[in-house]
């Protein structure tokens, strides 16, 4: 069975990437691969970063009109990722023409609420519901637009899942029992994540930050 620990790979340095994923590559199912090493390095980074073998989360949030999300899309189709995120936030249009160009092989998935943000940040930007009830909100209307599931926090998995049974979940912001919080402010552990209903464990710094990754890419296998 495919391990459901993603490696976050945020960094701009493709040889640092290649190599951090090399080390860690027997014990996580996938890389993802987000903004920030894709705005450095391309499409030419993301088929170095598949000659390891690993599937590729393409975690790029794509948010604008329906037509411009589309034809991105398209243009990435021959990268084929095995997972892509766009806003859910861009709404039932944006979402249906993101699935209908994808590749058959993509999961696409949409972010409903960003892990660094909490009740007051939703407030600030005008949403007076609180993170749970805007993430139901959002994976219903994903569902609905036809994505293959949501983005979430390991706090609203849970009840996601129960609402979605055959849904695709991604939950980032997990950190170990013993692990920093860092700019993350709705946590869980992996395990909580894994047993509360996540099909992918997202995770970064714990691993990358290690002295020695490949042992804890282990440590965090082990607790799932």
């Amino acid at each position: 069975m495919t391990s459901p620990l993603y490696l976050a790979i945020d960094t701009p340095h493709l040889d640092a990437a290649h190599t951090l994923a090399q080390k860690v590559r027997h014990h996580v199912g996938g890389l993802k691969l987000g903004l920030e090493f894709f705005c450095a390095n391309g499409h030419h980074g993301v088929h170095e970063m598949a000659k390891l073998g690993l599937p590729i989360f393409l975690d790029l949030k794509l948010h604008d009109i329906p037509n411009t999300v589309a034809k991105a899309i398209q243009a990435l189709r021959p990268l084929e990722p095995a997972i892509l995120t766009v806003h859910a936030g861009g709404g039932r249009a944006m979402m249906e023409e993101a699935k209908a160009a994808a590749g058959a092989n993509t999961k696409v998935v949409g972010v409903t609420m960003l892990t660094s943000l909490d009740a007051p940040d939703l407030a600030d930007i005008g949403v007076g519901d609180s993170p749970h009830e805007q993430v139901m909100r959002l994976a219903a209307l994903a569902r609905t637009s036809g994505l293959d599931g949501i983005v979430c926090s390991g706090k609203e998995v849970k009840a996601a899942h129960a609402a979605w049974p055959d849904g695709f979940f991604v939950v980032p912001g997990v950190r170990p029992a013993d692990g920093k919080a860092g700019d993350q402010k709705r946590i869980v552990t992996p395990a909580q994540a894994r047993d509360d209903g996540a099909s992918v464990i997202v995770i970064g710094r714990p691993i990358s930050q290690s002295a020695d990754p490949d042992q804890a890419a282990r440590a965090i296998e082990a607790t799932l």
